[in-house]
């Protein structure tokens, strides 16, 4: 505020005369709220370019940008009447509801590191996130209590626990919880007073999926966020007049950093839903949404869905996919289902906030089944086993990145940080090769590559023979150990409703589609992979229950 604008000292003064690091921190410092580029202040910008216009919509309530900015302020002040500082983690457990955004924004504008918890944990998981991120708030859904409810005494950081009732409607289930909307409803909704942000500064820790260990929790700063929303908003030419339907969860980076959060940016409105492909394909019409993202198996599950064909899907325009490798004869088909439509694969991961490459609905087609090129802030190459940048195109190698997406470290994990930052470099543990035009063509995760018999064999190409044959509507293929192979090549198979096939039938239409040793050696029939929330296939799980079989 002006009036509380104090005169220069003389010797603030000679900090005008000299360029230094200490001078520069107090320019930085004094100027703050009039040059600073953070996450705090992105809500408050939209409201000033479309104040009345709907920012979020949950259900039947609406908010616009003025409201959303204001509902903002109140848990930002909330949270510091707790004690919450700058840098203090504030957990959450939620679904995709306004008390999550709310906690997610409220956090960036004091300062304070939104933690986001998957809601595919449970019990020691969940608690393990919150104890090794030392989390001081810890905000819990009615509808996922039951996630934590035995571990409620074994997160001795939490200082206090808020409970959100907007899925179940359910009062606090006991004087433990604060009711969420009674807890922040009282404060003001004026922007918090005398919060200095810098663009370097942490504001969000999201904990990696751990198949295969232990999560680490990646520290994501405003610089990366930041970076990547505007790369997000160029490269997947996002704009005002979007609607967004976010169906995926926004614990999840991809959803909430790739698309709801560049979309508050640009003044676009956003619809926040639960993930059920029925109701998806009712909301686009509905809503009359103009961009959807999913990973490839919901996008197999819209495509074999009833509603698909009853449904006015006319007003999408833009098609996202990502988070896994989409089959190349379903992305035929969705060009084919839906005709006009712009489609575009996002590659990433959770440390680079988290697009890493792009490719554009301009290569769509030309370049089918490749991840693109490196987004408008990063830059990608591929790697050798001894780090050596590999030049030689269809060359397949470790794909790095680097750029201002990249993460500032795993949080407690000072060698896996340096491990993965190596050289100058982010290392995915992806296996991709680069064409002549240095697109990237993901071919497998490092820990997918099957090893059988002294070779190597990609996973996803082995898929993509399979969905070759129209009676599969999902697969995955896994190494399962072996004396004589030492892997073998595995497939777990989802047939169509109706449609009936034999493992010999499917082994003999890959002979004619892959060379000998890329063949299954065994098949296995099921009802449904096990995924995560975001529709990952959860192949570690398959590794284990189909070890023995």
């Amino acid at each position: 505020m002006a009036e509380n604008w104090l005169p220069l000292t003389e010797k603030e003064k000679a900090c005008y005369k000299t360029v230094n690091k200490e001078n520069l921190d107090f320019l930085m410092n004094r100027y703050n709220k009039v040059n600073r580029w953070v996450i705090a202040d992105m809500i408050r910008r939209s409201a000033y370019h479309y104040p009345d216009k709907p920012a979020l919509i949950y259900g039947d309530k609406t908010l616009t940008y003025a409201e959303l900015e204001r509902e903002c302020n109140r848990t930002a002040n909330a949270l510091t009447a707790l004690g919450v500082q700058k840098y203090d983690r504030v957990a959450i457990l939620a679904h995709n509801t306004i008390h999550h955004v709310l906690t997610w924004l409220g956090c960036a504008k004091i300062g304070a590191i939104y933690l986001a918890i998957n809601y595919l944990l449970r019990g020691k998981d969940i608690s393990y996130c919150i104890n090794h991120s030392e989390s001081k708030v810890f905000i819990v859904e009615d509808a996922l209590f039951d996630l934590v409810k035995d571990v409620m005494d074994d997160m001795p950081t939490v200082k206090t626990f808020i409970w959100s009732d907007q899925v179940a409607g359910q009062p606090p289930v006991s004087e433990r919880f604060r009711n969420f909307d009674a807890w922040y409803g009282k404060y003001p909704d004026t922007e918090p007073a005398d919060i200095i942000l810098h663009i370097e500064d942490p504001c969000q820790m999201t904990y990696t999926s751990g198949t295969e260990s232990l999560p680490k929790g990646v520290i994501i700063s405003n610089q990366a966020l930041m970076a990547q929303y505007m790369g997000a908003i160029v490269d997947g030419q996002y704009d005002e007049d979007d609607i967004n339907l976010n169906a995926l969860p926004i614990y999840h980076c991809a959803q909430r950093d790739v698309f709801l959060n560049p979309i508050f940016w640009v003044g676009g409105t956003n619809i926040l839903m639960m993930p059920d492909i029925g109701q998806i394909l009712k909301n686009i019409a509905a809503y009359k949404a103009t961009m959807f993202f999913a990973p490839p198996t919901v996008w197999i599950g819209m495509l074999r869905h009833p509603e698909f064909a009853k449904q006015d899907l006319s007003s999408l325009k833009k098609a996202y996919y990502g988070a896994s490798i989409m089959p190349l004869e379903i992305l035929k088909e969705m060009m084919e289902r839906l005709p006009g439509v712009k489609i575009y694969n996002y590659y990433g991961q959770t440390e680079l906030a988290p697009y890493h490459t792009i490719l554009k609905a301009k290569d769509a087609l030309a370049k089918i089944g490749s991840a693109g090129l490196g987004g408008l802030n990063m830059e990608t190459h591929l790697e050798d086993d001894d780090g050596k940048t590999i030049g030689k195109p269809e060359t397949p190698g470790e794909i790095c990145g680097k750029g201002a997406h990249a993460l500032i470290m795993y949080f407690k994990e000072p060698e896996k940080t340096d491990e993965a930052m190596k050289g100058g470099w982010f290392h995915s543990g992806d296996i991709g090769v680069m064409d002549a035009d240095r697109y990237i063509t993901v071919v497998d995760r490092k820990k997918d590559m099957i090893k059988t018999g002294g070779e190597n064999v990609p996973t996803r190409e082995v898929e993509d023979a399979i969905y070759l044959d129209k009676r599969v509507q999902e697969v995955a293929v896994i190494g399962l150990p072996d004396p004589k192979w030492v892997e073998v090549v595995t497939a777990i198979v989802v047939l169509k409703p109706g449609e009936t096939m034999t493992e010999q039938e499917l082994i003999a239409h890959c002979r004619n589609e892959l060379a000998a040793f890329k063949c299954p050696k065994k098949v296995f029939f099921v009802n449904a992979l096990p995924k995560t929330p975001t529709g990952k296939i959860l192949k570690r799980e398959m590794r284990v229950s189909f070890k023995d079989k």
